[in-house]
């Protein structure tokens, strides 16, 4: 009996390891999911517009909602070859942030997500005003690797133009 269980204890540790190592594979030092390499068709056409935000920062459901919906792309035309849609949208369904039920962001718009305004929430509205950012999808404003995926603290830069009281709220 004691070696059955012995046995049992040695497969379920050995199951939590492999877990383990596959969430830690698919996340970075701060836990965060890990990066997916940007398709090139998705960089080249969506990147030409805005930055080729990675994936997992959108719903599924949502990346879906947006395919289907390029003749109409946030006030823009953004129609694709058919062939490419179904390219896209077959990278995102697989890339995409798997979610449980749970309530898709506002217009499923990335900057109106919980994630987004929890990590922005401290920013000042008039911020978002200025010339050099203009609106919160503009992330090259401040994260300068924004265009290779990378939204990590060490490539903030301060948007110019800030006030006094910007960059009071800005440091905190």
């Amino acid at each position: 009996m004691s070696t059955h269980l012995s046995s049992r204890r040695t497969a379920t540790f050995v199951a939590i390891a492999l877990a383990a190592l596959s969430i830690h594979a698919r996340a970075d030092e701060h836990g965060h999911a890990a990066r997916v390499p940007l398709k090139p068709l998705y960089v080249q056409e969506c990147g030409s517009c805005h930055v080729p935000y990675p994936p997992r920062m959108l719903p599924t459901d949502s990346w879906a909602r947006l395919m289907k919906g390029l003749d109409r792309h946030f006030g823009t035309d953004a129609s694709l070859d058919p062939a490419d849609v179904q390219a896209l949208s077959t990278w995102l369904a697989n890339e995409g942030r798997r979610t449980t039920g749970g309530v898709p962001p506002p217009e499923d718009r990335i900057s109106r997500t919980t994630w987004f305004g929890h990590e922005h929430g401290h920013i000042e509205p008039s911020t978002w005003r200025l010339p050099s950012v203009r609106t919160p999808s503009n992330c090259q404003a401040c994260h300068s690797t924004a265009d290779q995926g990378q939204f990590g603290e060490r490539s903030l830069r301060m948007p110019a133009g800030l006030s006094i009281r910007q960059r009071a709220a800005w440091d905190d």
